[in-house]
Order: C-alpha cells, then structure tokens, then sequence
C-alpha cells in the first residue's frame, strides 16, 4: 500500500510540475505579443521620424512630418494594440471565417460571400480621391510594418489568438480598411431585419393588431399598407418555422437583431446656451460590448492641427473627436436604406427570375468557402437587378418568401463607387460646421446623424449617407418585401444630398440632440425611415436640455450619465393603476403579500435605473412577463422574435388605443381576460422568476446583479477557465431606454445582461477645448495580459473620464513609452 502512495504521490508530482510548466511556457509565448511603448525601429515608408508618444491610459499621440507618415503611425499602433481584432473583421468581411472555426461560422461566410463587400471594397479604392488613397496606403504600410517587425523578432504572433487559431496573415491593403468601413454598414443597418419582422408578423394578425405590436412613431399618419399575404397571392408562406440559423446568436456574426441594428446620442449647444460662452458636444456611441470594445482612442498630429477622438482599429479616421476648430458626433440616423424584394424563380428554368421584362438570366458565379476540419464548400452566388439573393435560411427569410421565390437585398451598402472613406475624411479635416456638411456630402454608408459645433459658435447636424429614391406608389413604401418584379417597387436612384438629407444648422433654440429618435415629419418617399431607435430616451433628453437656461460640460456628461426611465414613469401608472392600495392586507408568506411588497417598493420609486435598487429589477421582470402574456397567443413561436418590450405597444393596450384591450383577452380560454388579469397575473409571473433567479428579500436585490455589463471576447468568452481572463463584467445602471443606455440581452438565461450601449463617451468644450474628456468601456489594448486590457473600463463604469488634450506636452508628462519609428537608410 505504501508503494502504490509513492507512486501515486510522485505521478501527482510530476503532473503538477509538468501542468506548471505548461502554464509557465503558454504565458511566455503570450507575454511575447504584448506591445513594448518604448523601442525604436526603422522603415522605407516614412520620410522623416514618427513619434508614438503614449499617455497614461496608453493613448497614442502620433508627431510626424507629414499626414502620411503620421497615419503610417496610427496603423503601427493598431497593429500593436488590436491586431487579432483587425484580421478576425477583415476575415469577416472576406467571408472566411470558417477556415479558422470550422462549420460554425458557415452560415456567416455565405452571407458575407453573397453580399461580396470585400470585391466592392477592392472597387472603391478605385474612386477615392488622391489624398485618401494616399492615407490608406500610408495606414497599410504601419500596419504592415508591425507585421514584420513580429515575424523578425518572433513576437509571439502579435496576439494570443493567434496560436490557438493558427493561420497566415496576409499584408493590409488600403481594401482591408474600406471593407472595415462596410462591417460598421452591416452592424449598423437593421431595416432588412425589420422588414421580416413586419412580413412574419403581419402573416399572423390583422393590419388593425399590426399596427398595436409594430406601432409608428408618433408623427404624421402612414396610409395602410397592403396586407403581405394579398402582396403574393400564390402564398405558400410558413411563419412559424423554426428551421434554419438566423445569424443572431453566433457572437462572431456581424448581423444583429432590428434592436441592436446601432443607436447613440449626441447633443449639441450654442454659445448662447452654453456657460462658459463656447459651444459644447457630447456624443456616446452605442454599440455591441466585446472585450476589448470596438472603440480605440488616438490623437493625429496633421498638417490641418491636431485632432483626437475615437475610432475603429482597421480604418484610419476618427469617427467621434475634436480638432481646435471641430467638434464632431455619429448617431444612428435609422434612414431607410434597404429594401428586401421577393423574386419569381422561372418554374421551367431555375436559373432565371421574373423581372418588368419577362424572364432574366440571375447573375451567377460559384465561390468556395474552406472549412477547417472538413471538405471545402461550393456555394453558388446568386444576383438579380435589386441585388443580392439571401441564402434561405439567413434570418429565416424563408418563412417569408413563397414557394418558387426566393428573397434579393437592395442595399446603399453594396455600391461599387462608394466614396464614403473620401468624404469622412475631408469632414475629419474640415474647420466650420458648413464646410464639414460640404465634404460629407459623397458618404455612402451606413447612414449616420453628424453632430457639430466649431470654435466660431456655429452648430449642427446632418443626416449623411444615400437616400435611396422609391416610386410614390410602392406597394409596400419599403417597410415590408415587395414584389421585384414590379417596376413601381424598385430604387430610382438616390435623392439629393442637398435637399432631402435632413439638416439643422443653428436653431433658434441653441440644443440639437439626437437619441436616434423620429427627427422629421415628412410624406413618403421623402420619409427617411418610418423605423426608429427611440421614442423614450428623447423625452428625457428634452426634459433636461430645458431644465436649464445654460449648459456646462459638466451638465453634459450628468446627461449622458442620466438613468432614469421616462418609460418606467409613464408605463406603471398605467398596469398598476387597478393594483396600487386595493384589496385586503395578506398573511406573510403568500403570494398576495409578495405581490403587495413589490407594489409598494414600486410606488415610491421614481424609475431610476440605479444599479443598487431592487426597483429596477422588479419593474423590468414585470412589463418583460406582461408583454410575453400580451403576444403569446396571438403569434405563437414568432412571440420569440419579440424579445424587448415596446413600450408604446403597452401604452396602446392599457390606454385602448384603437381597440388594443383586445391584446388583454387569451383567445385561447374560455373566460375574458382584463388588462388589470394581464397585469395581476405577470408581477406574479415576474415575482416567480425573480424568487427562482436569486435569493433573499424584495428589498436586497440589486438591479445591477441581472444588469451586469458583458464585455465578452467573442472567441476565447466561452472557453473553460480561460474566460475568466478575458471576459469583463461591471455592474452598471441603466436600461432599455434611458439615456445612459444598457440595451439588455433580452433571452434567456440572464435576459436582463447589459450587451449593448456607450463603447464611447466623449464630450468636447471649445468654451475651453483642452477640458474636453473621453473613455472606452475597456480599455487601448487587446492583449488580455496588458494591464490596459480594462484599465478604461473601471472609470467607464464609474461614470469617469480621461482628458482629451491637444497638448502634446501635456501627452509626454509621465508617459508610458514613446516609439520612435526612423526612415531606413537608403
């Protein structure tokens, strides 16, 4: 027995050692990649020296001689700081995925071939204007230089992910950024999305019922729309299939459900709004939170001044920022820019379609999509006149589209001669609010709100992108599929820039903002979208704009911080209003007294969002159940679509706008259900899931607990132990629709995750440009062993900032390393 313990002791010993020494190895090849701030090299691509100089938060602030050499700079330190992230969305838009993950990205690959961005970006560095390619060119040498750099002294790949997904990485080309450009065009839009909602949906219930789960915005009437199915009398329409990958649950897919399709705020005030006598902007950004966040901070010392702000690694701009002349901000502007389009197959030939002419050849080529571990595919590419034709099963496009049809994108996004890269560019350059309008006016897409404020006072926003021009007498104005073979159904070309971009320079009232709510009130097909992000936040954003004569920088950043939900306000007296103080005292112990504590904690709260408050958490769980109650029997497995309350939806029911009690009554049970039942019975359906979820008293939850914000690495996220390192969580406030917004995931488990919201905070004061302030919601580096990885996401949380100076003195006071990057000799 002794012997068998020495053995067992010493294979346990050796196993320990060897575990130990498998730890230590992997650590040292990882530590390899992490970035030195402090080194020097040399390169054929810069004319004169280049100074990286890094800040305290790892900020790169980049002096060189010319605009070229200063954006050689930039790519070097995205190269350093975010390569994984770089190659894994330029492999995205390449449609290649699936040679480094295998089958699970398959469906992700086909899309992306489909839509073929990256042949169109390839097309576009044909119609840039000098100076851009110019700058393109300049980024790709950086970028590629640390490529060099980290084969010639073996750097460990350059990023840990790159040894558990071995593959070759090819030099950056000027395409590779203008691809990155399309990706944001691709998480950004969600019109497509909303018209398969809108077609399934409207597949199950009246137009009356439509117009109650799908309202419109508040604004002008909406002539009715044709009911889809009368649109395709041949039918054959199965909406409640469930067969198929919708692309939404796969974190390395860029398409997102129509609520995650982008969102923002900016605001914007006038000297005579503003105390200090200079005009103030401040704009967050929203998008999905990844570790590390999307969002990367720089300050570029050009030839124009300097400018400093946040971009995106991969694309050589900065997208939010200032100069000493400039102030900018994007929202999601929400413009319709797509159109899905049902095609005809020929019944004797599947290779053509039916078009206004007669029958027509698809354009065709077949593309082969490598897969690791298994056989390559060959997949057939397939385009008609409206566009791209969607692979079936792609966002269950299939349970929309009739037997012997098959489904085609219009998309702004899929233009060969997209000058979008240009025209950023001369915007970030330009000095006044008027000039920046002026250079925006050849960007493509996505579609954005431009927020500005310059150094004279003048402010402003513009709605940038193509509008695409629709026939007056479209069957369905763009908000459901329509027929493609119907002329009156198809693009005309765009509209003017000029005339019907919508555009707001120096109001009267000195405040523009924008939450991604309805801005203008204009007929079809002049509408600019009859989808919004937002009917809530900007109530808020009113309320406080007005509450004060004058505004600060400081006021600025308390709105953007703001959590209190005018939903919540509006949405509580309306379900409780027959629950509040009725009925008789009940024993402890029972459900009526659950019922009743959770009443009261509600009724004297005043619908913050605050992480520290059980309030939050219980009227979240409630309206989620009561809308789930509300939609179940009408739509069946399409309810499962729905996973956001719509406020307004609920408003209608409670207030019987139109006949929307009708929501209140199960069709399916013999009695006649109340909207006060509906009610009653979803808090206990909330308090149930609640008690099932987490432990203790009404009084000690915390809202934060269930509104933790996941920044998740989307590869090594769910890897055992590992992503425990790599993934960030933070409780935060918030929710829904509050202005420091926490867009919850929405599913189970854990529905009420914050997934979505601010990457980017930034405000800017010309009043005192220097006290201009912005964070990230991680931090500069993408490496998980870099004490940067997450260093910004602590302040994020706490609502902190870090200054945005010009100084570039300021930048070499107690820097972290500065990289001096010399010509080589010739």
């Amino acid at each position: 027995m002794k012997r068998v313990f020495r053995w067992l002791l010493r294979i346990t010993s050796v196993a320990v050692v060897l575990a130990t020494l498998l730890v230590i190895a992997i650590y040292f090849l990882a530590a390899r990649s992490l970035p030195d701030y402090d080194t020097t090299l040399t390169s054929a691509e810069v004319r004169a020296p280049v100074e990286i100089v890094r800040d305290t938060a790892a900020v790169p602030h980049i002096f060189g001689a010319t605009d070229e050499d200063v954006f050689f700079g930039l790519g070097y330190a995205h190269a350093q700081d975010r390569l994984w992230q770089m190659v894994l969305m330029r492999r995205t838009a390449q449609g290649r995925l699936s040679e480094i993950f295998g089958e699970r990205t398959l469906n992700v690959d086909r899309m992306m071939r489909q839509f073929d961005l990256y042949n169109l970006s390839i097309r576009a560095t044909q119609v840039q204007t000098p100076e851009a390619m110019a700058v393109l060119k300049a980024y790709s040498a950086g970028v590629n230089a640390r490529l060099n750099e980290i084969n010639e002294k073996a750097l460990g790949r350059g990023a840990p992910e790159l040894f558990l997904f071995n593959a070759d990485i090819a030099p950056w080309t000027p395409a590779d950024s203008l691809a990155v450009l399309k990706m944001m065009a691709v998480q950004l839009s969600g019109h497509m999305q909303s018209e398969i909602l809108r077609a399934q949906t409207a597949l199950m219930i009246s137009p009356e019922r439509l117009a109650d789960i799908l309202p419109d915005v508040p604004g002008e009437g909406i002539a009715a729309l044709p009911d889809y199915a009368s649109l395709f009398p041949m039918g054959g329409f199965d909406p409640v299939q469930t067969a198929g990958n919708d692309l939404y649950d796969n974190p390395l897919s860029p398409f997102n459900a129509p609520d995650f399709a982008g969102a923002s705020n900016a605001f914007v005030a006038s000297p005579e709004r503003s105390a200090a006598g200079g005009a103030l902007l401040a704009n967050d950004p929203h998008l999905g939170f990844t570790a590390p966040t999307i969002w990367y901070l720089a300050r570029l010392e050009l030839s124009s001044g300097g400018i400093i702000g946040g971009g995106i690694p991969g694309l050589p701009l900065i997208l939010s920022g200032r100069s000493a002349d400039l102030g900018w901000g994007v929202t999601s502007s929400y413009l319709d820019d797509q159109d899905l389009y049902i095609e005809e197959v020929n019944p004797e030939d599947p290779n053509e379609y039916r078009t206004e002419d007669g029958f027509e050849q698809f354009v065709s080529r077949p593309t082969i999509i490598k897969v690791k571990d298994a056989a390559p595919e060959t997949y057939t590419l397939r385009w008609t006149r409206n566009g791209p034709v969607l692979p079936s099963e792609a966002l269950k496009v299939n349970t929309i589209t009739p037997r012997g049809h098959v489904a085609a994108l219009s998309w702004t996004a899929l233009t060969p001669d997209d000058t979008s890269f240009s025209a950023a560019l001369a915007m970030m350059k330009s000095k006044t609010v008027r000039q920046a309008i002026a250079a925006a006016k050849d960007f493509v897409g996505p579609s954005q709100n431009l927020s500005l404020a310059d150094a004279n006072g003048a402010i402003g926003m513009k709605t940038i992108g193509a509008m695409p021009r629709r026939d007056a007498a479209h069957q369905s104005k763009g908000r459901m599929p329509s027929p493609g073979w119907i002329s009156t159904n198809r693009w005309k070309g765009r509209m003017s820039y000029t005339i019907d971009n919508p555009e707001f320079v120096n109001p009267q009232g000195g405040i523009i903002g924008n939450t991604n709510n309805k801005m203008i009130d204009r007929a079809f097909p002049r509408h600019v979208s009859f989808e919004w992000g937002d009917t809530e936040r900007v109530q808020r954003f009113e309320r406080l704009m007005q509450a004060r004569k004058v505004h600060t920088r400081d006021s600025f950043i308390e709105a953007q911080l703001d959590t209190v939900s005018v939903t919540a306000r509006t949405l509580l007296p309306l379900i409780g209003a027959d629950l509040w103080f009725t009925g008789e005292a009940a024993a402890d112990g029972t459900r009526e007294r659950l019922r009743q504590e959770a009443l009261t904690l509600l009724a004297n709260w005043n619908g913050e969002m605050n992480e520290h408050l059980p309030e939050p958490l219980i009227y979240a769980a409630w309206v989620r159940a009561l809308q789930e109650r509300l939609i179940r029997d009408e739509l069946g497995p399409i309810a499962n679509n729905y996973t956001h309350i719509e406020p307004l939806f609920i408003e209608r029911v409670f207030r019987d706008v139109d006949g929307a009690a009708q929501w209140c009554d199960v069709r399916q049970s013999a009695e006649v259900e109340t909207c006060t039942d509906m009610a009653r019975l979803a808090l206990d359906d909330a308090l149930i899931w609640i008690g099932e979820n987490y432990s203790g008293k009404l009084e000690s939850l915390r809202w934060g607990d269930a509104h933790q914000a996941t920044h998740d690495h989307p590869v090594l996220g769910n890897i055992a132990v590992l992503k425990y390192f790599v993934n960030i969580r933070q409780s935060t406030s918030g929710g829904d629709n509050t202005l420091q917004r926490g867009l919850t995931k929405g599913t189970n488990p854990d529905p009420f995750f914050n997934v979505h919201g601010a990457g980017y905070r930034g405000v800017y004061d010309f009043a005192d440009p220097e006290s201009s302030v912005f964070v990230t919601s991680t931090g500069q580096s993408g490496h998980f062993l870099s004490r940067h990885y997450d260093d910004l996401g602590a302040r994020w949380r706490l609502g902190e900032y870090v200054p945005m100076s010009l100084d570039p003195e300021l930048a070499r006071a107690a820097n972290l390393g500065i990289t001096r990057i010399y010509p080589a000799a010739q």
